[in-house]
């Protein structure tokens, strides 16, 4: 919950959001740990409650127990503390390209979101190292491979409980270092784990989470671009902007659609400039497009809330009811519902690809792009013969999101029994919320692609007189003139590998400020 300077986000006081962990990936924001006195029991609670039962040689599964299967293997009490250290340590096996530093932050501050629940038993020293990791920027180096997403994230959340007792590399000042060595330059002490804390810090949905959360809010902003490219797109292709009437949509009452297609006909200037084509109707790409885009406007509500109710539970295993004196074992480490989430929200964006990918093809075809030159070359004359314009760059649109809609399978139907068939189903979620991070990267590609397509069709219908630059509205005028100042008019064929990645950027970065209603 952000605190009331706007800033400072606090740690068990209340529900985060998306935008709060998105919030902490990317910015150096300070973040604190609440210090209400309910929450302070709770975390108190929790830990006097755990060492009664040690005191009292309890049996608890992970701390009196072997991991896993390995449950059968009573553990003797004089080896109970160093149980917490093997687990970090066995799971260090994890594989493939690493997070980014900003990936790592979200996966601390999901996990900090979970443990800070008050139901996980573990102790203040490790929620205030984990504090100062997210506020000193220590960020553990956690590979993107390994986990099945139930038992939770086990492997790549044992680089996070790694970092914490001074072990693996962590990202730190723009290099890769030693934990123990970034402690000791930032005068922070290791912790040694206690019974449950390295099961609390390992067993739970952190990872997927943290990538879900960041995934969210980039479709979240695909969808609201690729509207507006929509906009541009019949613009550049003489399109029928009655196609979006509201009269039209009032008939079909999906709410997200019906918002998709009122900014176009926004966009279009419907009500002042109406662009009555003498073509009744338009191609699917442009006419259906709220009809594809709506799809996961219209998701996004209950993607909201699958991914917002992860990150504020406790999921990891047993739970640890320290005021109610219970132990309760389960299975919240499951990832079943983020799985879910990620498997719907790529196959939605992948959609989106396919879409830009189709108006990009109209605009580049002299066949179906309404009088705009072959290729969208701007080149005048004879050297229309020898330049190629958009040609090669829809080539590339076609492969980009062949790549996204081949990745559109769902991860969550791939359980695997594993662990000597204790984890005999499992949810896949971490691999679904990596596809769909790949997914969203590859549809911004072509979103890149298709919207520079759709500014450089426009600047030639003006050029030619086709169309008024007075006739745009103030938003879709605005920013093609921001495109154009970075994006010359291609005459000349020349590499466009930078722009195509200057402009993936920008996306990333939300650049434009896109239908503030919402």
């Amino acid at each position: 919950m952000t605190s009331e300077n706007g800033k400072k986000i606090l740690f068990g006081e209340g529900n985060l959001t998306i935008e709060d962990i998105v919030n902490v990936a990317k910015s150096n924001d300070p973040i604190a740990l609440s210090q209400a006195e309910d929450f302070k029991e709770k975390i108190n609670a929790g830990v006097r409650f755990l060492d009664q039962i040690l005191k009292e040689e309890g049996h608890i599964y992970g701390v009196t127990t072997g991991y896993g299967d390995s449950v059968m293997f009573e553990v003797p009490y004089d080896l109970v503390e160093e149980l917490p250290m093997h687990l970090t340590r066995f799971h260090g096996c994890g594989l493939g390209e690493f997070f980014t530093p900003e990936q790592s932050r979200a996966i601390l501050a999901t996990r900090l979101a979970s443990l800070s629940r008050g139901y996980s038993g573990v102790s203040w020293n490790l929620l205030d190292l984990l504090v100062e990791l997210l506020n000193r920027d220590i960020l553990p180096v956690i590979p993107q491979e390994g986990s099945v997403g139930a038992s939770g994230d086990l492997t790549p959340l044992s680089y996070v409980a790694g970092t914490l007792i001074g072990e693996r590399d962590t990202y730190y000042k723009g290099e890769v270092v030693r934990a123990s060595e970034a402690f000791e330059k930032e005068g922070l002490t290791p912790i040694k784990l206690r019974p449950k804390e390295g099961l609390a810090v390992m067993n739970g949905t952190a990872v997927m989470t943290a990538l879900a959360c960041t995934a969210y809010k980039r479709a979240e902003y695909s969808t609201k671009l690729m509207t507006r490219i929509t906009a541009l797109s019949s613009l550049a292709l003489k399109g029928n902007s009655n196609h979006f009437d509201d009269i039209l949509f009032s008939v079909k009452p999906h709410p997200g659609q019906n918002r998709v297609a009122k900014w176009i006909q926004n966009d279009l200037n419907h009500h002042e400039h109406p662009r009555n084509s003498h073509r009744l109707q338009d191609r699917y790409s442009i006419r259906c497009a709220p009809h594809v885009i709506g799809v996961l406007e219209d998701s996004l509500p209950w993607l909201r809330s699958m991914i917002e109710n992860e990150l504020n539970s406790a999921n990891d295993n047993p739970i640890i009811d320290g005021i109610g004196e219970h132990i309760l074992h389960g299975g919240h480490f499951y990832g079943g519902h983020i799985a879910m989430a990620m498997d719907s929200m790529k196959n939605c964006v992948a959609n989106l690809a396919d879409l830009a990918d189709r108006q990009i093809a109209t605009m580049v075809d002299i066949k179906m792009n309404h009088g705009l030159p072959p290729n969208l070359t701007a080149a005048q004359g004879d050297r229309r013969h020898i330049n190629h314009g958009f040609k090669a760059i829809q080539i590339g649109c076609s492969a980009w999101t062949a790549e996204a809609l081949k990745l559109t399978m769902p991860a969550s139907v791939f359980s695997r029994s594993t662990e000597c068939h204790n984890q005999d189903k499992v949810s896949m979620g971490t691999i679904a919320a990596r596809d769909c991070l790949r997914v969203l990267q590859l549809t911004e590609q072509v979103l890149a692609a298709t919207l520079l397509a759709a500014v450089q069709g426009i600047r030639i219908r003006i050029l030619a007189k086709e169309l008024s630059k007075d006739s745009l509205t103030s938003d879709v005028r605005v920013m093609v003139d921001d495109i154009s100042s970075f994006f010359d008019l291609l005459e000349e064929d020349r590499p466009t590998d930078q722009l195509l990645r200057q402009t993936i950027g920008y996306i990333q970065e939300e650049r434009w400020a896109l239908y503030e209603e919402h």
